[in-house]
């Protein structure tokens, strides 16, 4: 997928940080300077020069500490120019550096939005914690294209700087999920700290895009009730899939380690992935895919029931979906084809 640039520095950047430095050098050398006029033109102390020279830097106007001859008004003529010059010119450039990072985050951000614009077929993330850049993670490393929602001025740099494409909110608005291409999507994922946005996120993007899939993520067995009834098409708890997942490594080893090696994306020689049955396969036979090198280990139907171990002679129908076990060559080819 395109990388997206990082977002220029705000006013508080680089930029003004080095104006901030040029300004104590400038003053510093300008009273450094004028100490040692006072020296060689009066005669004064060191001290006596640098706090006639602070004061009219300053601008506050105290009495001379001294009186003073005629080299001694010039001088302080010259330091008054300087001063005032040093003003001036400190905030004619901080206003530049200002404006000029202003107007390039700007810029930055109109082509952040044109590259979203071009998407198509894309996820969206709704969080970008901890387990949200784990998941835009996985996507990405899957082939997705991913596009980050998040409210946190620092979750959207640390997904920038992952190299993500950002839209600043948490999607439980129709512009901010539009403006991630929600209609265009191919899936949402919400995965934000709270219960409450998750669920007004998925009720959100269904009422934009009723094809959409969308994975919400849940704290309690009764909110993933309820974010099913807002229209998610799965609701996971990372706690219950944790203690899940504990108790299957520790009863099926074996089975957990193969079913893994099967959906991981390393190079294997074998693979299992689900197919939608299209018009390209719909009258097709389960045997027909046991000859180009696949097994099909189950059919799935549209309410969620499973057909396990389906016999060669079944004809494929349109809007079943696959789940096929095979070599990493046969699957390729598959999807080439299709």
């Amino acid at each position: 997928m395109s990388q997206a640039r990082p977002l220029a520095s705000g006013p508080l950047g680089s930029g003004p940080l080095r104006l901030v430095g040029f300004w104590v050098l400038a003053v510093s050398v300008v009273a450094l300077l004028g100490s040692l006029g006072y020296m060689l033109v009066e005669g004064w102390d060191f001290f006596d020069s640098l706090y006639m020279t602070v004061s009219i830097l300053a601008t506050v106007g105290l009495k001379e500490v001294h009186p003073m001859d005629r080299g001694g008004e010039v001088w302080t003529m010259v330091l008054s120019l300087a001063s005032v010059a040093i003003i001036f010119g400190t905030v004619g450039l901080a206003a530049e550096g200002v404006l000029a990072e202003v107007a390039n985050g700007r810029r930055e951000g109109k082509r952040m939005q044109k590259k979203v614009d071009a998407l198509r077929g894309h996820f969206i993330v709704c969080g970008y914690g901890r387990v949200g850049s784990l998941v835009a993670g996985e996507l990405r490393e899957s082939g997705q294209q991913v596009v980050v929602l998040d409210a946190s001025p620092e979750s959207l740099e640390r997904a920038i700087a992952d190299g993500f494409l950002v839209v600043p909110g948490d999607g439980t608005s129709d512009a901010v999920l539009i403006g991630a291409g929600v209609e265009r999507a191919r899936g949402l994922i919400t995965v934000i700290d709270s219960d409450a946005n998750n669920v007004y996120v998925t009720i959100t993007a269904r009422s934009l895009n009723p094809d959409l899939l969308i994975v919400g993520r849940a704290s309690t067995a009764a909110v993933m009730k309820k974010l099913q009834h807002a229209g998610a098409d799965r609701a996971i708890s990372p706690y219950q899939m944790a203690g899940s997942r504990i108790v299957q490594l520790a009863l099926r080893p074996g089975v957990v380690d193969f079913i893994d090696a099967a959906l991981s994306r390393g190079d294997l020689s074998f693979g299992m992935e689900e197919i939608a049955v299209d018009e390209r396969l719909r009258g097709q036979s389960v045997g027909d895919l046991r000859a180009r090198g696949l097994f099909t280990l189950a059919i799935r139907h549209g309410d969620s029931r499973y057909e396990p171990n389906p016999p060669d002679v079944r004809a494929l129908a349109q809007g079943e979906s696959l789940i096929v076990s095979g070599s990493t060559a046969a699957m390729r080819a598959l999807n080439e084809a299709l």
